[in-house]
């Protein structure tokens, strides 16, 4: 499937000026002062009622997209076949790396935004997003012509032949013209998401993703498949951006795009902030589309399938909690901004032990029940990929909440280190997944995935975080980790007491409804963890009383 690789990269972290109470609003448009303690209190419950709200719209989105992709994906696999679906999995894994041509400007875009706005300064937002659009067009220009150069050269570079060879070429100028309309479209998603309306965002792509269903449904069969999804996807960006803009002028009627609002100035502190996102975009890129591109190298596109399976799944169950850092980070920049650090430690360590508990709880199901799902999902065949599933999701242990520190340590301005550790772990991940890749294939990769993402980010960036933010190791398995365990102690001899019988397996009725067993087992364990019925008696005679 085409994802985040030509999707709006712009729809990532907005930021906010860490360093003093510059850039916040109160009451009445007036400056948010740091020192005022009634400006503070009221700050801080409209950041976390913006947070509710930005929360509940995101994950709105990425339910609709979970479902579509999840029910797409099979479709679209079994319609084309492994072997074109391998070759769509793998010249994809080489568009995502167009996304380095973002060049961090989408974490720039929300973050000056978001300040600028709140500010009330219309001239420092319009240079900004001119700038960026500057940027964009040079990349967006650069992406179409290296498109066109590939596709001439792919005779002389490939065994593809004949029709096939026309349809391949054809695909990659769609895609490279696809990846240039995106560039220049995320200028106006960055900007709605700069000021907030995250509401708008989201809702326009809930809609052009079921739109874009609704079009493989109709349009999509064998023959010229590739070419069909190419234009289904490049016909959803042009809707999708041209919403963008236009719902971004009626929130900014104020936004223009001239040249007049050209600074070098504003260039300079643009890509200073910028050069560190690169970085960490260039990371994720090739953490995310090397494993593909290395088996594909290895054992043909075809051989990609199983293991994109177990991929995709891991991506479906990350993305959920990904969003939870993705929304905190800007009221933790709101809570660093206004010193309260009491309510910024309270805020992370909450996060994080929900981030672990819900990685290690899908982690205990995945294990015994994930081959049921795939096999449920895509069809028999495919037993590989419940063990690269488990591997895989392993990783997200440790990922997910150092994935959420990353964003908070985002928020106070901290980039450089985060993002150098990352950028080490994803060449790390190419060296050993190339490695064990020749010894033990997809299983090999996906180790390869593994040992560098426990290893640097449990083992550096977590010290390293927990150091910034002010909080000892031990607050951090006291008041995170250790209320988790009991929780995942009661999923686990849950799971234990199921997968053994015959009619816990076979159909997704009873996927659905040991997987919703598990779920109550679980929370039922954390609310006895986090209330113990000690609790219950005089809680029930204080609000009888009031």
């Amino acid at each position: 499937m085409l994802d985040s690789a030509v999707r709006v990269l712009a729809r990532g972290s907005i930021g906010f000026d860490s360093r003093s109470g510059a850039g916040i609003s109160g009451e009445h448009g007036s400056e948010f002062q740091a020192d005022n303690p009634v400006q503070v209190k009221d700050f801080c419950e409209m950041a976390v009622q913006s947070l509710k709200s930005n929360v509940l719209f995101t994950w709105l989105a990425h339910l609709a997209a979970l479902v579509t992709g999840f029910f797409l994906m099979p479709y679209v696999m079994h319609v084309l076949g492994d072997a074109s679906y391998g070759q769509w999995v793998f010249i994809n894994s080489f568009v995502a790396y167009g996304g380095l041509l973002y060049m961090g400007m989408g974490e720039t875009i929300c973050r000056y935004v978001a300040k600028y706005h709140s500010e009330g300064n219309t001239k420092g937002l319009n240079e900004v997003v001119t700038i960026v659009a500057s940027v964009y067009s040079l990349g967006a220009a650069f992406a179409f012509l290296l498109s066109v150069g590939i596709a001439l050269l792919l005779p002389w570079m490939s065994p593809w032949k004949g029709q096939e060879l026309l349809e391949i070429q054809l695909v990659v100028v769609i895609l490279g013209l696809n990846l240039a309309m995106s560039l220049l479209g995320s200028i106006f998603g960055g900007v709605l998401m700069g000021v907030r309306r995250f509401d708008l965002e989201r809702t326009v792509g809930i809609v052009f993703d079921l739109v874009r269903v609704a079009l493989i449904f109709v349009f999509l069969h064998r023959e010229w498949g590739l070419l069909t999804m190419a234009l289904i996807y490049m016909i959803i960006t042009i809707l999708e951006n041209s919403a963008f803009m236009y719902l971004s002028w009626k929130a900014l009627p104020e936004l223009q795009i001239r040249l007049s609002h050209w600074k070098y100035s504003v260039l300079k502190e643009c890509t200073s902030f910028s050069s560190m996102a690169l970085l960490n975009n260039f990371a994720q890129s090739l953490i995310y589309a090397t494993d593909s591109i290395v088996i594909g190298f290895l054992m043909g596109a075809e051989a990609i399938v199983p293991y994109y399976i177990a991929l995709r799944l891991v991506q479906f169950i990350r993305q959920p909690i990904e969003k939870v850092a993705f929304i905190c980070m800007p009221t933790a920049g709101a809570m660093q901004s206004s010193a309260d650090r009491g309510k910024l430690h309270k805020l992370f360590l909450q996060a994080i032990g929900i981030t672990f508990l819900l990685a290690a709880g899908i982690n205990l199901g995945a294990y015994f029940f994930g081959g049921d799902l795939i096999t449920l999902w895509v069809g028999a065949g495919y037993e590989e990929s419940h063990r690269l599933l488990v591997i895989l999701l392993a990783a997200t242990v440790v990922t997910l909440p150092c994935n959420l520190l990353r964003s908070f340590l985002l928020a106070q301005g901290t980039i450089r280190f985060p993002a150098m550790i990352y950028f080490a772990e994803a060449i790390a991940n190419l060296v050993i997944s190339l490695g064990l890749g020749f010894m033990l294939g997809r299983v090999g990769v996906a180790i390869g995935t593994l040992v560098p993402a426990v290893i640097l980010e449990a083992g550096v960036l977590l010290p390293f975080g927990l150091s910034i933010l002010g909080i000892s190791g031990w607050r951090l398995m006291n008041d995170a980790i250790r209320p988790q365990l009991v929780p995942l102690a009661a999923l686990a001899g849950y799971c234990l007491l199921i997968s053994p019988q015959p009619w816990a397996h076979g159909s997704w009725l009873a996927l659905v409804g040991v997987s919703a067993g598990g779920g109550a087992v679980l929370g039922v364990a954390w609310l006895l963890v986090h209330n113990p019925p000690g609790n219950w008696w005089p809680g029930l005679m204080r609000r009888q009383e009031a």
